[in-house]
């Protein structure tokens, strides 16, 4: 059995790969900026760090932030890993990081090449967005007598823990390099979802698709952040919520 460290082991996918590597029998070490044994700041790096990725021959990368510094994050993992011997990086991305120039999608395009330039070996999966975005999406613009939609904007949100059982499988593997994209099983437009959140939380509210502007619109209207060649998840948007609600 392997030793794993899963950065950003106690949030939404990081808590769940934790949970079936450890299934498996492997021993898992758990990082997060809060949590002891293991809480590093990643972009603080230092000698906690260093500590975590002693003896571990796999490391999966969960950890990432919307506030910014996901590149120095991942430069420092991956100098820690190199001097411990690490043998396989494993870093989950999402569907269309090269192709929708949204900030957040560059900074993880930006580390997916860290990761491949980083003489470890790797894996890279990418996922479409998983069901609680746009569950959180759709709770904020609720809070409107109208919920204001981009116009002509699909989604394919994809069951969180489908997505933790194929990193899994990966971080057991051998390193894969770009494994194959993850998508859920439905591209469905967000006015669709929407209403599909609004019944489900017996909330009225009237919807209201609105065109925008501007590239990073443009090519999440082109579908650039979809992968419909990889609709490989089960899980639908409407039996996440029947669960959300149970």
């Amino acid at each position: 059995m392997a030793t794993i460290l899963v950065t950003g082991g106690t949030g939404t996918l990081g808590r769940l790969v934790t949970e079936r590597l450890r299934a498996d029998g492997h021993e898992v070490r758990v990082l997060s900026r809060r949590t002891p044994p293991h809480a590093v700041d990643l972009r603080q790096g230092g000698v906690g760090l260093d500590a975590a990725v002693e003896g571990v021959d796999t490391v999966v990368h969960c950890a990432t932030t919307q506030t910014g510094g996901d590149e120095k994050a991942a430069a420092h993992l991956i100098a820690a890993a190199r001097r411990a011997g690490v043998r396989h990086l494993v870093y989950i991305s999402i569907v269309g990081v090269d192709r929708v120039p949204f900030p957040y999608y560059r900074t993880k395009l930006a580390v997916e090449r860290m990761v491949a330039e980083s003489g470890l070996g790797w894996t890279v999966l990418r996922a479409t967005q998983f069901h609680d975005l746009p569950v959180m999406v759709f709770r904020a613009l609720a809070r409107l007598p109208v919920v204001l939609l981009p116009a002509g904007v699909r989604d394919q949100p994809v069951e969180v823990a489908e997505v933790a059982d194929r990193l899994a499988e990966l971080a057991r593997g051998a390193p894969a390099g770009r494994a194959a994209d993850m998508g859920g099983p439905e591209i469905r437009t967000l006015e669709s979802l929407a209403r599909a959140y609004l019944r489900a939380s017996g909330r009225r509210r009237a919807v209201l698709n609105v065109p925008l502007w501007g590239r990073t619109y443009r090519a999440f209207r082109g579908g650039g952040h979809l992968a419909p060649e990889r609709a490989v998840g089960k899980g639908t948007f409407e039996e996440y919520l029947e669960r959300q609600r149970g």
